[in-house]
């Protein structure tokens, strides 16, 4: 091979790298590319955030319900949490506290309403929803990364193509080196689109899943939290010669 031969095609080796593909880009195709990384970049963060998160709060959702199912009085674990719930479980269990609180405080300590149930069921849902909501706050970026970046992506490749035929145009060579660049640059950015989708949909699917299971367990805690609490109201409506202290006795129902 000539040498002037073998020179001109490590220039071209060079001028196809990553890099260098950006830089000799076109604006739009520039534009798109910046788009993408952008895209992509955020889509790692929220994907960390929530994976960390999620972890969290599994651990401290173990932690608590150990306490709750310990036998201790809830009221002391009330107070033991302070006002300031750092996890959505323990958000629903004060919630549920404070309600009842309000009530007996406000009836003495004497017979409860039966609608108290209700009372507390609501205000429960309607924690639950809320840091479900937090939860998912987000997560609809990476869903819009995974659907709409491979679009965005093949808008940089038809642009880069048809660059590339305006070149083979202007300079009447149909030669690889005339088409190859525009190419390069066009398939660059289909790929970066990719990059910035397959992993914001793995990851939407992933903590969607988790976070639909902690949901569920949310739900089951709930579930079981206002049976107990329906008990203590039936106690006190029709007052048996237990202790009127709000304390959680039995095994954990099943």
């Amino acid at each position: 091979m000539p040498a002037g031969a073998a020179g001109g095609h490590g220039l071209a080796a060079t001028k196809l790298d990553p890099l260098s593909l950006f830089w000799q880009a076109d604006i739009i195709v520039k534009a798109v590319m910046l788009m993408l990384i952008s895209a992509s970049v955020w889509s790692w963060a929220i994907i960390i955030d929530k994976s960390m998160r999620l972890k969290m709060l599994y651990r401290r959702a173990n932690a608590f319900e150990d306490r709750f199912w310990s036998g201790g009085s809830l009221e002391d674990l009330c107070d033991r949490m302070g006002p300031n719930p750092k996890d959505p479980m323990t958000s629903l269990f004060l919630a549920a506290m404070r309600e009842w609180r309000r009530a007996t405080g406000r009836e003495g300590g004497a017979t409860l309403s039966a609608s108290l149930g209700q009372r507390i069921d609501r205000v429960m849902q309607i924690t639950m929803s809320r840091e479900i909501d937090g939860l998912e706050r987000r997560l609809g970026f990476l869903a819009s990364t995974g659907s709409v970046a491979p679009f965005v992506g093949l808008f940089g490749t038809v642009w880069g193509i048809m660059n590339s035929f305006h070149a083979i145009g202007a300079s009447k060579d149909t030669s690889l080196a005339t088409v190859a660049p525009g190419i390069a640059e066009a398939l660059f950015a289909t790929a970066i689109g990719l990059v910035a989708a397959i992993p914001a949909v793995v990851a939407y699917n992933k903590l969607s899943t988790d976070i639909d299971r902690y949901a569920r367990r949310l739900e089951a805690f709930a579930g079981e939290f206002s049976a107990i609490l329906s008990r203590q109201i039936e106690e006190r409506i029709h007052p048996t010669p237990r202790s009127e202290r709000l304390h959680l006795n039995g095994d954990r129902d099943d």
